[in-house]
């Protein structure tokens, strides 16, 4: 890829017309059109900035917005320097041409073409991932969809038992354990609580695992007295657990099915023999395993939301995108230090629920979480400083190529400065 680009091109994408500008390298434009979502304008285009601009793609930057996308992918494959920016990013830049807040698609895109122009550091080359890495995001994402979608129908249904005072809650207050939906799928109407055989509720603990309540326990609660509902109220509950409760349990099953599929695409990323010159992402994934509090779904979060930053060994990159790094705000004698919002939400997440399990399973960390709180910082904040030093280790073992090993923290080592 040059260094230096004479030509630039702005693309403002939109979902069925997208908006291109071309400017040379003074900043004049040599051309706008609108391209409609197909293949052959947009080929109509490619050709167009190349006789416009009189040079191959590998010479002409592209700026868009969005990292990801058939209309990225096809300017990659075209041969293009893609770049993309954050969108909060070129708002500012906007502000360039029009103070007074004006704004449309042909008037983006040659803000995008002019800032990249003057200012590429602001902008990330767009690099298109290992198929594996899609699948493995893609994958991660459908399982957090699923997850969601469990607990909203949960939620729903534990509110239907408390509308008929129904005794599972007693047993199963979160209404959320797999063994309570098999019951229900096959006894939905309430009137029939009652009548379950021990036999039965046997057999539905013994096949789901269920060593703290026993038939007799079930019993007991099933024969407890209820208080009164209206007339009708138990019908309508029948009906809503006879049609939901079949999609809870096949909800259910999909996000195993998902997780399931997370953990072969995690045993192939980390079996796959890298190329000469290319990131050893199989030894990323052994690396980032061996590290405490990582299970599958931080390590697939990590892996493919953050590729970028990772095969660059870039701290400052990945403790910004996953909220970690917090932003100062200094005028004058006045300083305040806060928590960065603009981040990437799932790797907050997974970033959080690794600090949080390390504490369970790693000395270094408990000591370094508990010096932190002696000094006053709060659950939250000393979570994140947990974090963000497990990103230190992370990058530290990618330059080095090294696992962990817990015996080469010391607690002097783990104390905050």
């Amino acid at each position: 890829m040059a260094e230096t680009f004479e030509w630039f091109v702005g693309v403002d994408w939109g979902s069925e017309v997208h908006a291109v500008c071309l400017i040379d390298g003074r900043g004049r434009i040599g051309g706008t059109r609108s391209v409609a979502h197909t293949a052959q304008a947009v080929d109509e285009t490619v050709r167009w900035v190349c006789e416009q601009a009189g040079v191959g793609p590998a010479a002409i930057a592209l700026a868009i917005e969005t990292p990801r996308g058939v209309l990225v992918d096809t300017f990659i494959e075209r041969g293009f320097p893609v770049f993309a920016v954050n969108p909060k990013q070129l708002d500012r830049f906007r502000d360039r041409f029009s103070p007074a807040g004006a704004k449309d698609d042909t008037a983006d895109a040659h803000v995008l073409a002019d800032a990249l122009r003057t200012d590429r550091r602001a902008f990330h080359q767009v690099r298109p991932d290992d198929p594996l890495i899609i699948q493995l995001r893609e994958v991660t994402r459908l399982r957090e969809d699923l997850l969601e979608e469990e607990r909203r129908l949960t939620n729903r249904l534990r509110d239907q038992l408390y509308r008929v005072d129904a005794p599972w809650l007693r047993l199963c207050p979160a209404a959320d354990e797999p063994w309570l939906w098999t019951m229900l799928a096959e006894a939905a109407d309430p009137a029939t609580w009652p009548h379950l055989t021990r036999r039965r509720i046997a057999a539905v603990l013994r096949a789901h695992r269920i060593r703290r309540l026993s038939a007799d326990d079930v019993l007991h609660a099933l024969g407890s007295p209820r208080l009164t509902t209206a007339l009708g109220v138990t019908d309508a509950v029948a009906t809503w657990l006879t049609a939901v409760m079949p999609q809870l349990q096949l909800v259910h099953q999909q996000r195993h099915t998902a997780e399931g599929h997370l953990d072969r695409l995690l045993a192939r990323l980390a079996s796959v023999e890298a190329s000469a010159g290319e990131t050893a992402e199989h030894r990323d994934v052994e690396i980032l395993q061996s590290l405490p509090g990582v299970g599958r779904i931080v390590a697939a979060t990590m892996l493919s939301d953050a590729p970028g930053p990772l095969a660059a060994r870039d701290y400052d990159t990945l403790r910004a995108q996953s909220g970690a790094a917090p932003v100062t705000k200094r005028s004058g004698k006045r300083a305040v230090v806060q928590m960065r919002y603009a981040c990437k939400a799932a790797l907050r997440q997974a970033l959080y629920h690794w600090a949080r399990t390390s504490l369970q399973v790693d000395a270094a960390a408990r000591a370094y979480y508990q010096a932190l709180r002696t000094r006053g910082q709060t659950h939250g904040r000393a979570l994140r400083s947990v974090g963000d030093r497990w990103l230190r280790i992370l990058i530290a073992m990618l330059k080095t190529g090294s696992l962990y090993d817990a015996t080469r923290f010391t607690r002097e080592e783990t104390s905050p400065t």
